[in-house]
């Protein structure tokens, strides 16, 4: 399974972005290989439309949840509707390795 982590820096040791569609990085996990994926998020400073069209940049990549801190209002029906998970995360110091430890438990 695929899951993508919105994220603040590059690195294991960044943390959760609190931002889904503006969101400085993404990070794609599989959970079978653990395999893992540092995308920069192109639609971090779009005047508008950032949601949709990360949504499509994530939808892209097959993954099957998104963790953030917050998604917008737009954001829920397209990710129902594409079957992809929404888990919100609150700790926004939560760093990137944790996440995944996480997710592998």
């Amino acid at each position: 399974m695929k899951v993508a982590i919105t994220s603040t820096g590059n690195t294991l040791e960044s943390t959760i972005d609190q931002r889904f569609g503006r969101c400085a990085y993404f990070v794609v996990y599989d959970t079978e290989n653990k395999a893992m994926e540092f995308i920069p998020n192109p639609n971090k400073d779009a005047e508008e439309g950032a949601g949709p069209a990360s949504v499509q940049l994530i939808a892209s990549r097959n993954v099957n949840k998104i963790v953030s801190g917050e998604f917008g209002l737009k954001i829920k029906s397209l990710l129902d509707s594409l079957k992809i998970q929404m888990i919100v995360l609150r700790e926004s110091e939560k760093q990137i390795k944790e996440i995944i430890e996480m997710l592998n438990h």
